[in-house]
This record gives structure tokens, C-alpha cells and sequence, in this order.
């Protein structure tokens, strides 16, 4: 009976075969990664800022600060502000808005052939400030900016004139309201129907303006 025998690495033997098997691996690794590179940059940072728009409103006089009160027909009151792009954007398209409440004989007109007349609103602007005691446009140009419209049809915005404003650029306003001329009879101490007397209205005035186009600059 022939026994056969197996021959059986030794562990070192075993442990060798691995390890040269890894180095040479790694050779062919190396040879596969190996490459030059370069780089470059800028030595000093770029800086890239946004800009800002802002709009605020101020008195000129006292502006809105002030009630008008006991109107008649055919008053007109003045009041003056002033607007400033305080923003480092250029706006466009300045538009007003007002937000009306109170008597509706005073916010829109009758309606059907309705005699009541609400106030109109005008505005007008000047190249200067205004003069708030005399409501001269002295040294300037004055133009109208929105022409006279009842508050309810300036509940929605309307656009200036010239509503254009760069930054740092201010804008006078004149603010003129309106009680339009009309005929009312009141009868043994009693209002007539659909009357503008006795009536008042709360009023905000809401400014507003975009960013200029947008724009693609090549340096």
C-alpha cells in the first residue's frame, strides 16, 4: 500500500509569498498615481459685496404728522415730504399707495350720477425743497407727478411721473388734498344723503420703488 504524502508549506513560507505579493502591488500602484501638478491663485482675495436698496420718508413742514381738519368744498391743503434713496442701488418705477378708511362719501365718488365728490389726492414734485410756509418751488422746476385721483382708485399703486431715484438722490413732494367743489343742501338741521359733511378718513401713504435693471459688466 503506497501512502501518499502531501507536502505542506510552511507558514513562513506562506507569510513571504504574501508579503512580496503586497509590495509588488504597491509598486505598480505607485507607478499607476504618480503624476506631476500645479496649481495656481490669486495672492490677494477678490471681494464681491451686494448692494442695498433702501427708501425712506420724512416731513418737510409737518407733513403727514398733522390732522387736516373741517374741510369745506373746494379747500385744498398742501402737505410736504420728502423721500431719499438711502440704499447704494439705483431705483426705479417709484410708485405710491394709499390705504384708506373711514366715510365712503370721502374715498370715492357717488356713483350712477351720484353728486358727492371725494377728495382727490395730487402730487406734485420740485427740482429743491419746497417752501412749506408758501408752498413755492423757489429756485426749482415743479412737476406733477400723479395727476388728481380719489383714494379708492389710489389703492392701487401708481406710478410717478419720473420715477426714477440714484442713490443718495432725494425727491420733494408736494401732497395736495382735495374737498372737489359741490352743492349740498342740508334741510331743518338734517344732512342730505350720500353728504361729504361731517366725514373723515384715516390715510396711509406707502412708498415704494425697485432695484434698477440688473445689469452684465465685463472688466
Amino acid at each position: 500500500m503506497n501512502e501518499v504524502k502531501e507536502k505542506r508549506k510552511s507558514p513562513l513560507r506562506l507569510i513571504a509569498g504574501a508579503v512580496m505579493a503586497l509590495s509588488a502591488a504597491a509598486i505598480i500602484g505607485q507607478g499607476v498615481l504618480a503624476s506631476l501638478n500645479a496649481t495656481a491663485f490669486n495672492t490677494v482675495a477678490e471681494n464681491v459685496n451686494s448692494g442695498t436698496l433702501k427708501l425712506s420718508l420724512t416731513n418737510n413742514g409737518v407733513g403727514f404728522s398733522q390732522d387736516i381738519n373741517n374741510l369745506a368744498p373746494g379747500d385744498v391743503v398742501n402737505r410736504y415730504v420728502t423721500l431719499k434713496n438711502d440704499g447704494s442701488l439705483d431705483g426705479i418705477n417709484l410708485s405710491l399707495k394709499t390705504t384708506a378708511t373711514g366715510t365712503p362719501t370721502l374715498l370715492s365718488d357717488g356713483v350712477g350720477g351720484g353728486t358727492n365728490q371725494a377728495l382727490r389726492l395730487t402730487v406734485s414734485s420740485c427740482t429743491v425743497a419746497w417752501d412749506p410756509s408758501t408752498g413755492a418751488c423757489t429756485g426749482g422746476t415743479a412737476t406733477q407727478e400723479i395727476a388728481p385721483l380719489t383714494l379708492s382708485t389710489l389703492s392701487s399703486a401708481t406710478n410717478l411721473s419720473n420715477g426714477s431715484m440714484s442713490s443718495g438722490a432725494f425727491k420733494y413732494l408736494k401732497m395736495s388734498i382735495q374737498l372737489p367743489d359741490q352743492n349740498e343742501t342740508t334741510i331743518n338741521g338734517v344732512l342730505p344723503a350720500n353728504t361729504v359733511q361731517g366725514g373723515g378718513v384715516a390715510i396711509t401713504y406707502t412708498f415704494d420703488f425697485a432695484q434698477r435693471l440688473a445689469t452684465t459688466i465685463n472688466s
